[in-house]
């Protein structure tokens, strides 16, 4: 399992208000370069972005999202095996976490952060999707943590044994609905805060977006910012219900 905290209060307004943004062709352009190029080359391409003003934010959603998920229809249609995806992966996993290191956050830390643990569907062996919600997280001040390619057993054992404000799961392959409200049951059962909510979201999600109602989950979120949003949310809902009233 992976932790990570940050110094930043938690501010979702303004992540995209940059002065530049990612045009979906130059998205379309870069996605397809982790397979051929390395981490070095890609973090030139990144550097010209954060030297127009792209933040590092709109770099992780707008650009290396959408690189990961044509890596993924490239493999699907054996345009490209399994080590090469894994490879690519693992080459936009170096970017992100460079892209964080050069622009770190300077707004003053929460005096009590909420927390999250993000994890891939038990089961699913790429956790980048994962790892790159929680780096939005963290640089929004929250207390963050990802499991890489969990069991079930680990994941439940690592919620029954910590307190989480959220719990984020990403599904990115077929999943029966069955086995998602199974799991989402499992984490409420167990879990060592019984006010812990989770949401889902990751390519199956964002396709069949029923599933949320079909699996009980507490919400979805369509990429990373929207989560943050979405989290911070459920959050202060959550502790206004609990908040004695006068």
């Amino acid at each position: 399992m992976v932790a990570h905290s940050s110094d930043q209060k938690g501010d979702t307004k303004g992540i995209r208000d940059t002065q530049s943004s990612i045009e979906p062709a130059e998205a379309a352009r870069f996605a397809p370069l982790p397979l051929v190029a390395d981490a070095d080359e890609l973090m030139g391409k990144v550097q010209t972005f954060l030297d127009r003003g792209v933040s590092p934010e709109s770099i992780f959603v707008d650009l290396l999202a959408p690189s990961a998920r044509r890596l993924g229809q490239l493999w699907e249609t054996d345009a490209c095996d399994f080590l090469d995806v894994t490879m690519g992966l693992w080459r936009l996993q170096e970017v992100m976490h460079e892209t964080a290191r050069l622009s770190p956050g300077t707004i003053k830390g929460r005096d009590n952060p909420p927390s999250i643990l993000l994890t891939p569907i038990p089961g699913e062996t790429h956790s980048f999707g994962s790892l790159m919600v929680e780096e939005v997280f963290a640089r929004a001040g929250w207390r963050s943590e990802v499991l890489l390619e969990p069991q079930r057993s680990e994941l439940l054992k690592v919620v029954a044994g910590n307190s989480y404000d959220v719990v984020g799961l990403t599904i990115s392959c077929d999943c029966l609905s069955s086995n998602l409200t199974d799991i989402i049951t499992a984490i409420r059962s167990v879990s060592k805060s019984p006010s812990t909510k989770v949401i889902i979201g990751g390519r199956m999600v964002n396709a069949h977006p029923e599933l949320v109602e079909q699996c009980g989950a507490d919400g979805t979120a369509t990429d990373a910012i929207s989560a943050l949003s979405l989290a911070e949310r459920i959050v202060l809902e959550t502790h206004s219900s609990a908040s004695p009233t006068a």
